[in-house]
């Protein structure tokens, strides 16, 4: 590595502050750089049971405090291996003229739940025909807590969604990621049969689409980590503090900075401060044993439409991030303008609907 001559060599006033961030941002973050990089096969997935999910009973106790919305259930899919997966669930509206469109699966990312999507998007993409279901992965929102220090690993993650779709769903349907969740979605992909892949595992069923919304890059975080210390060393201790140390949970200010644009209203911060709180009984992963396990594995390019949308206001993922995505699966990323991390719960969060609307009625899907 070469070091650029300049203001790391005199440590005083603002470079010596500059300097401290960077190696307190180092200490930290290490822990979520990849041991090594090995490009692994697809991962065999979990064993599916025919029993279909069910409703909650009346004395189940919710964590969360989210009122679902006009239209909405709350469901529960229980899995292969016992546990219940929380399921957000929003039909579509029967529009004259319009072919039944495909449903859509909504997954969420860390600190967050299947509520972030039941809050905008799921009332919008069913008033426009889509059958929508929102997912919380194990050990988030409502769903059971698996045993373990985390909640599952990339592989397991995406056989849980496998595995809903497989017992639930009769026709393919799209998935939607955002953030970590947007990785999951790539592992399914990797997965999945498709008319290209016709050896893929049956147990990944076809997908006929994918949406990546501000989604970790194939190769992890751990780009977003390095370019973040190195260039923006301040944004890179912000980044650390609030999501390694969890201070968004008790800082309105810097959840704001993370998640979302500085228009939004301070009460509503705190109200999704609130859920994010409360969301997340575990983490999803083991970064560092997530990240020795990236890339994903690539797929065949046009084999399964897929859009890279991308904030231009993220604070977590930039357009380095949005770039390798695209090229990673052969498109063109999308940003849209005004929008920040959480583009889904974003003051302006119809902007990236409607982009994934026009994208689905572009691709015929």
């Amino acid at each position: 590595m070469t070091w650029r001559k300049g203001p790391y060599k005199n440590y005083s006033g603002k470079a010596q502050l500059s300097s401290i961030l960077i190696f307190a941002s180092m200490a930290t973050l290490m822990s979520f750089l990849p041991i090594s990089v090995p490009n692994l096969p697809p991962h065999p997935a979990l064993a599916a049971t025919t029993k279909p999910f069910s409703v909650p009973s009346s004395d189940r106790k919710m964590r969360v405090p989210y009122e679902l919305k006009r239209g909405q259930n709350r469901l529960f899919h229980e899995l292969p291996s016992g546990l219940s997966m929380e399921v957000i669930e929003q039909k579509g509206a029967e529009i004259d003229g319009i072919t039944r469109e495909p449903p859509l699966i909504f997954i969420h990312g860390s600190y967050h739940a299947a509520w972030c999507w039941g809050e905008h998007w799921l009332p919008l993409f069913s008033s426009r025909g889509f059958d929508c279901y929102a997912l919380s992965l194990l050990g988030q929102g409502e769903s059971d807590v698996p045993p373990g220090s985390v909640a599952g690993t990339l592989q397991t993650h995406a056989a849980d969604v496998a595995d809903f779709i497989s017992r639930n769903l009769s026709v393919p349907p799209v998935l939607l990621g955002h953030s970590f969740g947007g990785l999951i979605v790539q592992c399914y992909l990797a997965n999945a049969k498709t008319k290209q892949n016709l050896e893929a595992q049956d147990l990944f069923p076809e997908v006929a689409g994918a949406v990546l919304v501000c989604s970790v890059p194939p190769s992890g975080n751990s780009g977003l980590v390095w370019r973040y210390l190195f260039t923006k060393p301040i944004a890179a201790f912000k980044v650390t503090r609030s999501l390694a140390a969890k201070a968004f949970q008790t800082s309105v200010p810097l959840c704001k900075e993370t998640f979302f644009s500085s228009e939004m209203e301070d009460q509503l911060v705190e109200r999704y401060q609130v859920l994010m709180k409360e969301s997340s009984q575990m983490s999803l992963f083991d970064l560092r044993k997530l990240n020795a396990s990236l890339p994903v594995p690539s797929i065949p390019k046009s084999s399964v439409p897929v859009l890279v949308l991308g904030a231009e206001d993220d604070f977590i993922v930039d357009a380095k991030g949005l770039e390798e995505m695209g090229n990673f699966y052969g498109v063109s990323p999308v940003c849209i303008g005004g929008v920040a991390h959480d583009m889904m719960l974003d003051c302006s969060w119809e902007k990236g609907a409607e982009a994934i609307v026009s994208w689905l009625r572009k691709e015929h899907l």
